[in-house]
């Protein structure tokens, strides 16, 4: 998978590749190594001690509890008198997470940032190799090297272009990354290479490939067509997906789920389904009506604690992602028996209106609704859409698929308008969206995709180089929401 200089290191890594693939595959196999799970957390826990981030919430004599435990009953001992570790603390102390010398690291990467300061997530050897296989091994049903890939996501400092890359070259798939600029949108090199090189796969954000599929329809450009969408960094509901399905004549995965800190956490198989890495994780659920309780595969829901077991460079100890997930309790015809998991999308994505809670994939399953021939809402699609909030006024900038009429407008508007009872909702057909529209996986849903002019607080939860692109789309757009 690397090429290395040092022969020993590379030594090393090999015996880290084969007994963690045999991790990987007696736990798809539903015999995971209890007394290996219990080691490696103990392991976690004994580099944490020698965080700087833990150094004063993390109990010594817990730690020496640890050594004295039994592999098998560590986890189920321990795991309770452990501190949680919010999201602010990380992020105002992600170096001090180090347990490792910078220069004992592969790569440098930052997290994006969405939901306070870009938090350090370097790479080391073991925990780069460590997820590759988690990945690599359920998409191997999936891929082959018959294959070809693009990987499009526009994230410099964040690990998923460079990690995903490593595990299409563990399945020996051929892969291409290019760069698009934010601003300009320019696609015309990446639609020509994707045709010419005969690329049949796509990896990256939805958003990004919206953006894709609208640029192809703006400049009179082929609409690429793709056999698997493999879509990640957002959260992408079942009307989304279908919406991409039937834009590209794909079958769309959502393929992966997880955070530049934590690692990937979820990955799916051929079935569809998100598959917890439990060999690599122990992952909780916590929430206001239940207290934390470990996801042990039957049914529930709640926010997602983890604590990684892979990442002993900088160990994360019960974790709060901020992340609402579910568990759903059912096995999988694919036949790996790692428990399956839902995305609910992030705690701050909810709208709120008047007490009316509203959440993406019901905006997009009105937007999105898949229609019979004749329905005055049917014919042209919506490719891509932004909601602006003012006073009680709610309007739906939209790119489409053709020139829509005013019955179009009016019936798309009425499917719409059912979420939002006590406000006027109107929607209007645009060119081109602004270019905020293409940063979900940056900004998260909400802030990508709902500009609530109310509220002046949405200025400062902007990261500061994004600030700038909505002031600008703000004049813009100034006249229209005005009218």
């Amino acid at each position: 998978m690397l090429l290395l200089r040092d022969t020993t290191t590379t030594r090393e890594i090999a015996d880290t590749v084969r007994d963690h693939t045999a991790l990987v595959r007696d736990s798809h196999a539903g015999h995971p190594d209890r007394a290996h799970l219990g080691r490696k957390f103990t392991a976690t826990l004994r580099a944490a001690a020698g965080s700087g981030l833990y150094d004063t919430i993390l109990d010594a004599a817990l730690v020496a509890d640890a050594d004295g435990t039994e592999p098998e009953k560590a986890i189920d001992a321990l795991l309770g008198k452990l501190p949680f570790l919010p999201k602010q603390a990380l992020s105002e102390g992600g170096h001090r997470a180090f347990t490792r010398g910078l220069s004992e690291f592969l790569h440098y990467y930052e997290s994006s940032g969405t939901t306070g300061n870009p938090v350090a997530a370097p790479k080391a050897l073991d925990d780069l190799v460590a997820n590759t296989i988690n990945i690599g091994e359920l998409w191997a049903r999936i891929l082959s090297p018959a294959d070809r890939a693009l990987i499009l996501i526009n994230a410099p400092f964040a690990p998923a272009a460079y990690q995903f890359e490593k595990v299409l070259e563990y399945l020996q798939v051929l892969s291409l990354r290019p760069w698009v600029d934010n601003i300009t949108g320019d696609y015309t090199r990446v639609l020509r290479l994707t045709r010419e090189l005969g690329v049949n796969v796509f990896v990256g954000p939805p958003s990004r490939l919206l953006e894709m599929i609208q640029f192809a329809y703006r400049n009179d450009e082929p609409v690429p067509a793709f056999d698997k969408l493999f879509l990640m960094a957002e959260q992408t509901g079942p009307a989304f997906v279908r919406h991409l399905e039937r834009l590209t004549g794909a079958r769309a995965y959502v393929a992966a789920y997880g955070s530049s800190e934590t690692g990937t956490t979820a990955v799916t198989c051929e079935h569809r389904n998100l598959h917890l890495q439990t060999q690599s994780y122990v992952l909780e659920l916590d929430g206001p009506e239940r207290g934390p309780r470990r996801v042990d595969g039957t049914p529930d829901r709640g926010e997602l604690v983890v604590t990684t077991l892979d990442i002993l460079a900088r160990p994360l100890l019960r974790y709060r992602t901020g992340d609402l997930v579910e568990i759903t309790g059912t096995d999988c015809p694919c036949g790996v028996a790692t428990p399956l998991l839902r995305t609910l999308g992030r705690s701050q994505d909810l709208i709120t209106l008047e007490g009316n809670g509203i959440r993406q994939n019901d905006v997009e399953s009105a937007l999105w609704a898949e229609l019979p021939d004749g329905d005055p809402g049917s014919g042209v699609q919506v490719l891509n859409y932004m909601l602006v909030v003012q006073d009680r006024t709610i309007l739906c900038l939209a790119t489409t698929t053709g020139p829509a009429d005013d019955t179009w407008r009016e019936a798309t508007a009425r499917r719409l308008a059912g979420l939002f009872p006590r406000f006027e909702l109107a929607l209007r057909p645009v060119e081109k969206l602004p270019p905020l529209a293409s940063l979900g996986q940056y900004l998260g849903w909400k802030l990508s995709r709902v500009l609530d002019l109310n509220d002046e607080r949405n200025w400062d939860r902007l990261p500061a180089p994004i600030r700038g692109v909505v002031e600008t789309t703000l004049a813009e757009y100034a006249s229209t929401t005005r009218g």
